[in-house]
């Protein structure tokens, strides 16, 4: 169980140095407790209070990486069950799958697909993540081991899905630097699978007829000595598999029982069959509820535009607005005498309007107010982004840096003109359209008048 404040407290040597960013041993204690802060934080926290203390006041569900390099993800963390509480730590990876049953062919296809979904939003990239290579009923070594080879060839992280202890160690030791998943092990077995996981130094994936077999796998895992694990909570049905992962979220955060504070895998791929749009549905769905590794038939953009959007959203600080720094981004090669147009520090406005500039070609120098991370409307509203507010920021950061005189401010705020005008004597104001899809053409209206 969890400690509190005052147990941590007391191992604590009492020293209210503030190193620790805190004012006081016992402030440390308490944000310890809250999870707010590490115990490393801590330079004189001796190593037998460390290590009486580390297991007590580690989150519920463990944090477990897979794969290596740039494609290295960490899974699990968690602490909450909602995220308005607090946040969610390890957002959900994507896997997409293929199978030995699978014609050749097809599984090529399928693989060269893999790198095609691959674009940025808000700053995050967003890509397939993983591949799922399953190993069908009666697949040869061979045949898996090839295949496996083929997927290790896109870059992605791995996930294996196979049963077969010899199978298991002929795919590692094509993949195992890589880093993959073995997600194999089962009550029938785990102590072979366990053995092959560990000598190759790769996470195991555990699965069970039910949550009591699951459970007892585990248990038994862990008692070898093993706890670098996901759990596979794939179900027969769909009902059973949301049934399936939400109880080990809450057994893990709720009722801190540990043998279940692991990551887990759902296969959509299993449940939805061959319906794109049923597997689009339950992806969504085990998103918010609570895959780790999410495993799909395929992935195009119609799947991942609004699947992608939808995890970045999810997987935010519901406490920190999304924001960029405030300042000066020269766009399409602008230089100090380059038009201005200036808008908030809302991250998606941001990339919206910046996105919609860098193709109108046009030399612009975008400057970003100090509005709060909030939206345009939101922050005019709440006055973070006035005429009082952009003409301070303009004199203090902008006008000794450039010398065009031409700021193009955002049409929904077109009311601010007139004051900024006043406030900011020499500078012409001009109103932009209304929506950030406007402005390509806006530009290009403005160059046919010779406005720029």
């Amino acid at each position: 169980m969890a400690l509190n404040g005052i147990q941590i407290f007391k191992l604590t040597p009492k020293k209210n140095c503030k190193e620790c960013g805190c004012p006081t041993c016992m402030a440390f204690s308490m944000k310890v407790a809250q999870g707010a802060l590490e115990l490393s934080k801590c330079p004189y926290m001796s190593q037998e209070a460390l290590d009486s203390l580390s297991e007590a006041t580690a989150p519920p569900m463990k944090s477990i990486k897979v794969g290596a390099g740039d494609n290295e993800y960490t899974l699990g963390g968690e602490t909450v069950l909602y995220r308005h509480e607090k946040t969610f730590v390890s957002k959900t990876r994507y896997a997409v799958s293929v199978c030995t049953d699978m014609a050749d062919d097809a599984a090529e296809a399928k693989l060269a697909e893999v790198s095609k979904v691959d674009y940025e939003r808000i700053g995050e990239q967003m890509k397939v993540e993983m591949v799922y290579v399953n190993c069908g009923s009666g697949a040869s070594a061979d045949k898996y081991v090839e295949l496996v080879k083929k997927a290790a060839a896109t870059g992605r992280t791995l996930v294996l899905g196979v049963k077969d202890v010899e199978i298991a160690k002929a795919a590692l030791e094509v993949c195992k630097d890589g880093k993959p998943v073995l997600n194999g092990a089962d009550a029938s077995n785990y102590a072979e699978m366990s053995k092959v996981a560990t000598d190759a130094g790769v996470v195991l994936g555990v699965s069970g007829a039910n949550l009591d077999e699951l459970y007892d796998t585990v248990a038994a895992l862990e008692k070898s000595g093993n706890k670098n694990l996901v759990l596979d909570t794939t179900g027969a049905t769909i009902k059973e598999t949301f049934a399936n992962t939400v109880e080990v979220r809450r057994a893990a955060l709720k009722n801190e029982d540990r043998t279940f504070g692991y990551p887990s895998i759902v296969n959509v791929s299993r449940l939805a069959r061959d319906d794109r749009h049923m597997a689009q549905a339950l992806a969504s769905v085990f998103t918010m509820k609570y895959g780790s590794i999410v495993v799909l038939p395929g992935m195009d953009y119609a799947d991942a535009l609004p699947l992608y959007g939808l995890r970045q959203n999810l997987f935010t600080d519901p406490q920190k607005p999304m924001k960029v720094a405030p300042g000066v981004y020269p766009l399409n090669g602008a230089d100090e005498n380059s038009i201005i147009v200036t808008t908030v520090d809302f991250a998606l406005t941001y990339f919206v309007v910046s996105g919609e500039l860098e193709r109108s070609g046009v030399p612009i120098n975008l400057v970003i107010n100090d509005a709060g991370g909030l939206s345009v409307l939101t922050s005019w509203a709440a006055g973070k982004f006035s005429s009082g507010s952009i003409a301070k920021f303009f004199k203090e950061e902008v006008e000794g840096k450039l010398k065009c005189r031409k700021m193009i401010i955002p049409g929904k705020v077109a009311v601010l003109k007139g004051d900024l005008e006043s406030k900011l004597p020499g500078w012409e104001i001009i109103v932009a359209p209304r929506e950030a899809v406007e402005l390509v053409k806006f530009f290009k209206d403005m160059q046919a008048n010779g406005e720029l």
